[in-house]
């Protein structure tokens, strides 16, 4: 599956309330670094972040990590895996 049809899906299932895991590769483009691979196991994502806001808006995700209650993002990009799936970026 590609990321782009991965990210479709994630958001029709947000849309109607259905958690998903999934993983991406972490980065922090402030100190130009990853911590790693992040696991999340029950996720949804969140309305998106216009431009004006995030400069990256068009590429990054935010999400709600159901188990922990965090609210983050990830770099379109970088996802790896959703629901056991590998994902490529075309």
């Amino acid at each position: 599956m590609n990321v782009y049809e991965a990210i479709a899906e994630m958001r029709r299932l947000s849309e109607i309330g259905e958690s998903f895991e999934f993983s991406f590769m972490s980065y922090n483009p402030s100190l130009g670094k990853s911590e790693g691979v992040v696991y999340v196991r029950r996720g949804i994502l969140r309305h998106r972040e216009t431009e004006e806001h995030n400069r990256n808006a068009d590429i990054i995700e935010a999400y709600t990590d159901l188990e922990t209650g965090g609210q983050r993002r990830f770099y379109q990009p970088l996802l790896m895996t959703f629901k056991g799936q590998k994902t490529v970026l075309l």
